[in-house]
């Protein structure tokens, strides 16, 4: 399965997320050079963001970046 490197801009006032497709990588290290140099340029604080996703195809990858995801609390058992 390859590995995709996304673009995320999250709206401050819905925190509706628009994903755009930047590349898609056989290998892991890759990938994840892109995401680094990507997101070593971005301002603190800002609402942009760079990931990477393990998934079947763009579909699949697009739905699980778009998922909500469950906060972690942390010290509770």
């Amino acid at each position: 399965m390859p590995y995709f490197v996304y673009h995320i801009v999250t709206q401050a006032d819905s925190g509706k997320k628009a994903l755009t497709h930047l590349e898609t990588f056989g290998d892991f290290k890759s990938a994840r050079q892109l995401a680094r140099e990507r997101r070593s340029a971005l301002a603190a604080g800002s609402l942009e963001d760079y990931r990477l996703i393990f998934a079947k195809n763009e579909t699949e990858a697009e739905k699980l970046l778009s998922a909500p995801r469950e906060e972690r609390v942390v010290g509770e058992d």
